[in-house]
């Protein structure tokens, strides 16, 4: 039996969504979670997209039963499908955002924020744990940093194309920068640390810290709920793939 891979074929329409998304800069895992997006609604319909009418749309929205925060993000990418690649606005805009309450996140006190970096199972979850916290950082910016990212000359963290796509600094704290230097030489005698690498290594030091696994680092099941408190901390969450490797000269390593 040959153990080359098949591949499913990739039909018109999606192929001409992806150049479509392509051409306008979309992230990769945007992409990717625009076309699961088009392909549940395509299940849902039981035919191509490109055949739905007014009243598929309204069924599929009604008989969604997913959380507001999905249903808007699936809004997002069906609204490019037939505004874009379809060219139909007058059945995009038949797609409604839902309304829902935005809460505030839990604001820590300087006791539990210890406690929280005590219960990172090790000193690389731990961090990036106190990195997404410390430095208010999303965990696709965390999986994305690089050595050369921390700047100790003017404490600062450099996130480039983070949220919206945008380059920023994130202050940091020396607690922070000695928690680095602690990851960086313990990294180092396990040989995970290249010059001008990821900070956060994955499973190959050539390759970043997936973002699944960074989610797990700053969110595993140790650090969700508090101890003693039984009250739930997520980090932020963010959409989007590594940067690609261009290390920021001029940038001590931590």
């Amino acid at each position: 039996m040959s153990n080359q891979s098949i591949q499913r074929p990739v039909s018109p329409l999606r192929r001409r969504m992806l150049e479509d998304m392509a051409m306008r800069g979309l992230r990769e895992e945007t992409q990717h979670d625009y076309i699961r997006f088009v392909s549940d609604f395509a299940a849902f319909l039981g035919r191509s997209p490109d055949t739905a009418t007014a009243e598929d749309i309204r069924r599929f929205q009604v008989q969604s039963g997913v959380q507001p925060p999905t249903i808007n993000s699936s809004v997002s990418g069906l609204r490019f499908l037939f505004t874009v690649t379809l060219d139909r606005p007058d059945l995009s805009r038949r797609f409604i955002l839902v309304r829902y309450p935005h809460k505030l996140p839990a604001v820590l006190s300087v006791k539990e924020a210890g406690r929280l970096l005590a219960a990172a199972p090790g000193l690389k979850h731990k961090a990036a744990l106190g990195t997404a916290y410390g430095a208010g950082l999303r965990v696709s910016e965390v999986a994305a940093l690089k050595v050369d990212d921390i700047d100790s000359t003017r404490m600062l963290i450099r996130v480039e194309q983070g949220k919206g796509r945008k380059d920023r600094n994130a202050m940091l704290s020396s607690q922070l920068l000695e928690l680095l230097r602690l990851w960086w030489r313990e990294g180092k005698r396990r040989g995970l640390m290249l010059p001008h690498g990821w900070l956060f290594p994955g499973r190959s030091s050539l390759e970043p810290i997936s973002t699944c696994a960074a989610t797990i680092s700053v969110a595993g099941s140790p650090t969700t709920i508090l101890a003693g408190r039984g009250r739930p901390v997520a980090p932020i969450e963010g959409r989007g793939e590594p940067r690609p490797e261009t290390g920021a000269a001029g940038r001590r390593r931590p």
